[in-house]
């Protein structure tokens, strides 16, 4: 049993209303331990904090002290490797392959990486006449944006909190982070190596608790807090937007997705069903980047989507530390309930269920877990709410397309436009296609592959902002001109 207490001043602290809410497992529903609570008290100490850190020793701190300084906060993950993944695989019951392989390494690569950029990334600076002749030097300076609410979601904690964090932390600012109440465990421990590198208080501080009328929103409605930074919901992300929109603070949202994968006759046919297999079925389908709408050229159409149920139904359940496990749970019991619902409107739409449509029957106490069965419809209109609607869980809808006009139109009927995987072996269709598909990310015969140098973020109802490399730099730092007389 573990206590997740908030981190606020470099020092962990309970509520001070002493209030505490349970931490299950989603493998089997036993009770983990028992998170703080937060509300406004522990926010705006959390927040007073960052505010005093940014101008204090933080602030004052040279760009090559506090990127030698981030570079220590990814090697003291490093060194606590083993206590990062477990930490992950409590909270979330995912495979240990993908919390050791995927998750846990970028979560620290995300503080050397964008450390390394604010080093050496330079401004704009231009020489211009004027009418004496003497001429005069603008340059342009970047300064920190100050107080950055993090709200953070649960599908891959670390990673995802990091991935706000680092570069936010790498351009001077001090961050409150709030993560989901689904997944303590992680952001807590980040505190710990804080700490132990010399990280000054206040820089970092965390607040846990839940979202609407909570700390949550209580963090983005704050008047000391400059900007907001969120991963989640579309929804969610509308009512941030509207609570940022008092005292016009700065947004950057990743939001929903409905994301389409896209596979010609002319793929390399086992590489498209594993990468699809992939996109649909990670983190059991819990990736905001997933694929839950597969597009298949006609004459490939049966055998690709027999091929995806042989996948599917060789998924192996179990523990993370289960030899040969590979799938994992979904992240509670309210989420199954959710994705479950779906499952059931599939069918009552007309839906054929290829496989899975239900709960595995699993022994001792993981029958208690948020387990779901990996599912394959066919058969469905594109307005079906299954083809429509974000689901998160690991499912996907598979239908056949006949021309490259045709699925451009059908990829693009979506509110949505995260990102899209398109398996082809024709170069010239690769980039007609890249180009044609109205989304934030486009992959060629790949999926997930990220270089953090490069643009993320979403079109349409998926999110505002990129982030990654030099666009992190613009969310987060206030890009000032300065005009000298020469």
């Amino acid at each position: 049993m573990q206590t997740f207490q908030h981190f606020i001043n470099g020092q962990f602290v309970a509520s001070a209303s002493g209030k505490l809410f349970d931490k299950r497992s989603p493998l089997d529903n036993t009770r983990l331990g028992q998170v703080a609570e937060g509300g406004q008290a522990e926010v705006n100490a959390a927040v007073a904090a960052a505010q005093a850190a940014l101008h204090g020793p933080w602030g004052r701190m040279p760009t090559d002290q506090r990127v030698a300084m981030l570079h220590a906060v990814a090697d003291g993950i490093t060194r606590r490797f083993d206590d990062f993944v477990a930490a992950e695989e409590a909270d979330t019951g995912q495979p240990h392959h993908v919390i050791a392989h995927a998750f846990v390494p970028r979560g620290a690569a995300n503080f050397k990486i964008f450390a390394d950029i604010v080093k050496n990334v330079p401004a704009e600076s231009f020489v211009m006449d004027t009418p004496d002749g003497a001429g005069a030097l603008n340059y342009a300076i970047r300064r920190p944006k100050g107080v950055i609410g993090v709200i953070s979601p649960w599908n891959a904690p670390l990673l995802l909190m990091t991935w706000k964090v680092g570069p936010a932390l790498a351009c001077g600012n001090t961050v409150v982070v709030k993560p989901s109440e689904e997944t303590p465990a992680s952001a807590t421990l980040l505190g710990e190596v804080m700490n132990a590198v010399g990280v000054p208080p206040g820089v970092y501080n965390v607040v846990h608790g839940f979202g609407p009328d909570a700390a949550g929103e209580q963090l983005t409605r704050h008047d000391d807090v400059d900007a907001i930074t969120f991963t989640g919901e579309t929804r969610t992300g509308t009512a941030i937007m509207k609570a940022a929109a008092d005292g016009i603070r700065d947004v950057s949202f990743e939001l929903g997705g409905k994301n389409a994968g896209i596979v010609f006759a002319d793929c390399d046919f086992d590489a498209a069903v594993e990468g699809i297999f992939r996109s649909a079925f990670m983190n059991t389908g819990q990736v905001c980047l997933g694929t839950e709408r597969v597009y298949v050229e006609r004459p490939l159409f049966e055998r690709f989507v027999a091929a995806l149920k042989r996948r599917c139904e060789a998924v192996k359940y179990g523990r993370p530390g289960d030899a040969g496990s590979n799938y994992g749970p979904l992240i509670s019991q309210e989420h199954r309930r959710k994705v479950l619902s779906y499952y059931a409107k599939a069918v009552a739409e007309g839906a054929n269920v290829v496989t899975g449509g239900g709960v595995p029957d699993l022994p001792g106490l993981l029958a208690e877990g948020a387990w779901v069965q990996p599912t394959i419809w066919t058969g469905l209109p594109e307005t079906a709410a299954v083809v429509r609607e974000e689901i998160f869980g690991p499912c996907c809808h598979i239908r056949p397309f006949d021309s490259e006009d045709e699925v451009v139109v059908l990829a693009n009927a979506n509110r949505y436009g995260l990102s899209t995987t398109i398996w082809t072996e024709n170069l010239k269709r690769a980039h007609r296609m890249a180009a044609a598909v109205a989304v934030g990310i486009t992959w060629v015969n790949s999926w997930f592959l990220r270089d953090l140098r490069t643009p993320f973020g979403g079109s349409k109802q998926s999110g505002i902002g990129r982030e990654g490399g030099v666009h992190s730099l613009e969310f987060y730092t206030d890009l000032r001109n300065v005009c000298i007389k020469l």
